[in-house]
């Protein structure tokens, strides 16, 4: 059960991009607005407000979420992981950040946070997607500068890359 301050905010307990992280926020606080103004995370985009977009998407407890119609205090004792959350030890892009860059996936880099978020746990739960079924999970999220597809090749090129080293003996 979340701690409530004297001031009526409420003390929440998470793990953010897999440590523990605690901040205060008023009971209808955003997530996304929490995650910019206390967290301090400017990579938690907000375009619409409305979930519509996807900017704002990020995962919560592996699932991804619109953090723009999520309230703070629902993260209590859950795991949040945003785009930091893809980067290698040394801060080295993962397969996927690493194709969306060789295909030229992003201009203004807007939406993109979000779209990595959602194609990460889209790509888990679906290791083999056809060009469709990528092209669905993207109708999700509103680019305005890309076309989208750089994004599907380079989705495509990851699915190609993990296939084979899946099929390599060890």
């Amino acid at each position: 059960m979340p701690q409530v301050t004297s001031d009526g905010r409420t003390l929440i307990n998470f793990i953010l991009n897999g440590k523990p992280a605690s901040g205060q926020a008023e009971p209808r606080m955003l997530l996304s607005d929490f995650l910019r103004q206390v967290a301090g995370l400017t990579e938690v985009h907000v375009g619409c407000e409305h979930g519509i977009c996807g900017a704002c998407t990020l995962r919560i407890d592996g699932e991804p979420a619109r953090s723009c119609l999520t309230f703070a205090v629902q993260i209590e004792g859950r795991r949040v992981d945003t785009v930091q959350s893809l980067l290698g030890p040394r801060g080295e892009l993962n397969d996927l950040q690493a194709a969306f860059r060789k295909h030229h996936s992003l201009q203004c880099g807007y939406c993109t946070t979000g779209i990595l978020m959602s194609a990460t746990a889209f790509l888990e739960k679906n290791p083999n997607p056809g060009e469709e079924e990528i092209r669905d999970m993207l109708s999700g999220h509103i680019c305005r500068c890309t076309g989208y597809v750089g994004m599907v090749r380079a989705i495509k090129e990851v699915v190609a890359s993990r296939s084979a080293k899946s099929k390599v003996p060890a």
